[in-house]
């Protein structure tokens, strides 16, 4: 018999099952204005692509250029040629879907919820949704490697583990190559944001969008952007991931493109360039065709860097002006930042509940 999903205070323990419901739970409907407004698979070229090739040679300063470039317009583009062994790249993917084929009793066996540091979760491991993602996901907690906990490392399926390992050494050299360029296309030395960073944290979050009953209704994960410096996002070939450079009046749909990275710059990223680098703001959505895997490579700064622009950044004989008021460490942004999110999502609903009061009394009226 079919697994049906469990519900905890109106959050399922999983949403994987044998067959997919014929309707959403109340819980996952987003209000209007936040649904979808492009579909998953109306594929965009607008996002920069970008090839590696040639980095520490004569083409260096093509990619510094085009990195500079989509920087600037976008906060996202695309890489190939970027030294990531493609056989790396397959297991880490067959076996995150395998893990997500798992029976919900093993998956659950790392259920995060509660405040543990890694392992499986629906939607997301934050506190204070008002509104659920529809997607499982399962976090490792990768660098710095003193804080890896590895009883929150799932040993299903056999070898996911060393892959893990693997892959997330792979992503953090790939980072650093592209963080590199990153400072030199701001006008700065090589290791410029990396040592901004003091100590580069990492969290690979693996991502499964189940097929859904009702995808015009949800988002399989909201619209925002990531606090950290760079996320490094491989995707499948199904579509989902969508992109918007002029805060949500026209949406696109990222492509996917066989063997690439999608790299999002992050809120530290944006801070650290004085705005002159835009941070990604993203989401994705869902469909009723097919499931989608993401494997998002979040690289965070520590928590005790200083989040400022970096010298060398605010040109003042250029008019520049610094748009921070003063230097904050990273624990900080994100703690306003989480606040900040967590706050709007409760007017957003209390707007909404008061509305429909307003609505109940006038029909009395």
């Amino acid at each position: 018999m079919a697994p049906t999903a469990a519900v905890v205070n109106d959050r399922p323990d999983f949403l994987v099952t044998a067959e997919v419901p014929k309707s959403l739970q109340s819980i996952f409907i987003r209000d209007e204005d936040e649904r979808p407004k492009v579909a998953y698979n109306q594929f965009s070229k607008d996002i920069p692509v970008i090839s590696l090739s040639g980095i520490t040679g004569e083409e260096r300063g093509r990619v510094r250029d085009e990195v500079s470039k989509a920087c600037s317009e976008w906060g996202i583009f695309q890489v190939l040629d970027h030294g990531v062994p493609q056989e790396l790249v397959d297991s880490m993917t067959q076996l995150s879907r395998a893990f997500f084929a798992l029976p919900a009793e093993e998956k659950l066996r790392y259920d995060m919820r509660g405040g543990k540091r890694g392992g499986f979760v629906v939607s997301s491991h934050l506190q204070g949704e008002a509104v659920l993602d529809w997607r499982e996901i399962c976090i490792y907690f990768s660098y710095p490697l003193h804080q890896r906990d590895y009883t929150r490392w799932p040993v299903k399926p056999d070898g996911w583990r060393e892959i893990v390992e693997n892959y997330s050494e792979s992503l953090m050299g790939l980072a650093c190559k592209l963080l590199g360029i990153i400072s030199e296309a701001l006008g700065l030395e090589t290791e410029a944001v990396t040592k901004a960073c003091v100590e580069m944290d990492q969290k690979v979050v693996i991502n499964f969008y189940p097929k859904c009953p009702e995808p015009d209704m949800t988002l399989g994960l909201k619209r925002h952007t990531d606090p950290g410096t760079i996320t490094l996002l491989l995707q499948d070939q199904v579509g989902g991931l969508q992109a918007t450079k002029d805060n949500g009046k026209n949406w696109i749909t990222v492509e996917p493109i066989q063997g690439a990275f999608v790299v999002n710059l992050g809120d530290h990223m944006h801070y650290l360039s004085n705005g002159k680098f835009k941070t990604a703001d993203h989401q994705a959505v869902v469909n009723s065709n097919s499931s989608r895997l993401s494997i998002a490579t979040f690289q965070n700064p520590a928590q005790e860097s200083i989040v400022y622009p970096l010298d060398g950044v605010v040109k003042e004989a250029e008019s520049d002006k610094c748009f921070m008021e003063e230097p904050i460490t990273f624990a900080q942004m994100y703690s306003r930042k989480m606040s900040r999110d967590i706050e709007l999502a409760r007017q957003k609903k209390l707007a909404k509940l008061a509305e429909k009061e307003q609505s109940e009394i006038s029909k009395i009226n």
